[in-house]
């Protein structure tokens, strides 16, 4: 079940929230559970015993571990530590390991591996990093565990960012959980309305054409021309920026309208005039979870420069890993680490110098070639696109929608290189004004109608982070 689907829209969402507000503040956890419960089963029932059991071991593993002591205490994290991600590499990535030693041995010829596929459960790859923070915060008393295991499932299965984050840390939401009067207020739900319907129309309105686009080529298109090369590594550009950042949106709102206040996800990653920025700025909660929780213990900055480079570098290609268990994602991930440690050691200096203006052009290009790895898997594909890029003829043949959404999105953005920093830095979501409330309200069932009949009317509905 997608956020932009019928079923969520017009029956899910109205069901869900009209018991929500309706029942008694100390049962709006125990409802939001069940909800988030439905809400997962919809994609595969059979994994939802998986992550209650993967929860309850957590929540277990948490009470032995505040009640002991030095080694024994810290015996009891690393069993977490272990278990949350040999459920993760079990399910994630035994297929990719399986596959590529049965290529080893079909070259060495020793015969085949014989292997029955694993099935990947939803968003296995954020509820692990989730409950991986609430095993270390709690290991470092940054705060209380949850002696309530309702509230503990709660904090992992919250349907808004179970399936695609934001990656929300314990430490960022735990008193919310506890407290369900805080943030239930009018101005907050109104909010959370609009920040869910911008999101929506993020995804529907811009994503779903710029995905149609894109895959019209990848998937259709082996022998491009210069024009369909750019045009298709652009279009997906642009889809996975509104696809994700939609969906952050969406569940950023449907938090608030809980009553929840999730972390920030995207702030116009494509102005960003360096890479380093744009990871500042592109998942901020994955960048922030991988600082504090992988390359912090690494050594971080605290090493020696060479040191310093390479746990950046292998941060990086973990998070590529982390994305998905294919080759392209690994090189994504090295890709992106690569240029991390040529900024930090060489380039930063160097760019300092250059207009700001070439700097977000430069970024933006060394992005989109990032994106072309990232969205191809086959190598032969890879190569034909990234050749006639450069060397290839002709154009592309896009129809004036096309040209026009393209326009949209260019326009969304980038626009917001053009306005002071302090007003790009800071959140429309935060306050509202009686002017201001009517202004959202009809900017919002505008929206609403208009996402609605592209919904009714198109099949067309991915979401490119449901698989990760």
């Amino acid at each position: 079940m997608v956020f932009s689907s019928a079923l969520f829209l017009f029956l899910f969402l109205p069901v869900f929230f009209v018991v929500y507000f309706l029942v008694p503040y100390k049962w709006k956890n125990v409802w939001a559970l069940i909800g988030s419960t439905v809400f997962y089963a919809w994609g595969g029932p059979v994994f939802v015993f998986v992550l209650y059991g993967s929860i309850l071991a957590d929540y277990l593993i948490s009470l032995k571990m505040v009640s002991s002591q030095g080694v024994t205490k810290k015996r009891w994290l690393w069993l977490g530590l272990v278990l949350n991600v040999g459920l993760l590499a079990y399910f994630k990535y035994a297929n990719f390991f399986v596959e590529n030693f049965t290529g080893l041995l079909e070259l060495l010829g020793m015969g085949a591996f014989h292997w029955t596929e694993v099935a990947l459960p939803i968003g296995i790859s954020f509820f692990t990093f989730q409950k991986i923070s609430y095993l270390v915060d709690v290991f470092r008393g940054e705060k209380k565990e949850l002696r309530n295991m309702v509230d503990y499932a709660l904090f992992v299965i919250l349907f808004p960012q179970l399936i695609a984050g934001p990656i929300v840390r314990f430490k960022d939401i735990a008193t919310q959980i506890v407290d369900r009067r805080a943030n239930l207020i009018p101005e907050e739900r109104l909010l959370g309305i609009y920040r869910f319907i911008i999101g929506l129309s993020k995804k529907v309105l811009i994503a779903n054409p710029m995905g149609e686009l894109a895959d019209k080529y990848f998937d259709g298109v082996l022998d491009p021309s210069r024009g369909e090369s750019w045009v298709a590594v652009l279009a997906y550009t642009f889809q996975i920026y509104f696809d994700f950042s939609g969906y952050s949106d969406m569940a950023i709102g449907l938090g608030r309208m809980m009553g929840f206040k999730f972390p920030e996800n995207f702030n116009f990653p494509y102005i960003s005039k360096s890479i380093t920025e744009f990871w500042r700025r592109w998942h901020m909660t994955l960048s922030s979870w991988m600082r504090d929780y992988l390359y912090i213990p690494l050594g971080g900055n605290r090493v020696s420069a060479t040191r310093t480079y390479l746990n950046l570098w292998v941060v990086f290609l973990i998070s590529g890993l982390w994305h998905g268990a294919s080759w392209n994602f690994v090189i994504w991930g090295a890709y992106h680490g690569l240029w991390l440690v040529l900024e930090r050691g060489v380039l930063m200096s160097v760019l300092e110098k250059i207009p700001g203006f070439i700097r977000i052009f430069t970024t933006f290009v060394i992005a989109v070639f990032g994106w072309l790895v990232f969205r191809v898997e086959e190598w032969e594909v890879f190569t034909a696109y990234l050749g006639a890029m450069f060397t290839g003829e002709g154009g592309a043949q896009i129809s004036a929608y096309q040209y026009t959404i393209f326009a949209i999105a260019i326009f969304f953005s980038f626009w917001a290189a053009f306005r002071p920093a302090s007003k790009t830095e800071a959140s429309p979501y935060e306050t509202i004004s009686p002017n201001k409330a009517v202004r959202i309200t009809v900017i919002s069932l505008l929206l609403l109608v208009l996402s609605s009949s592209f919904i009714i009317s198109t099949d067309f509905n991915p979401f490119i982070y449901f698989r990760f």
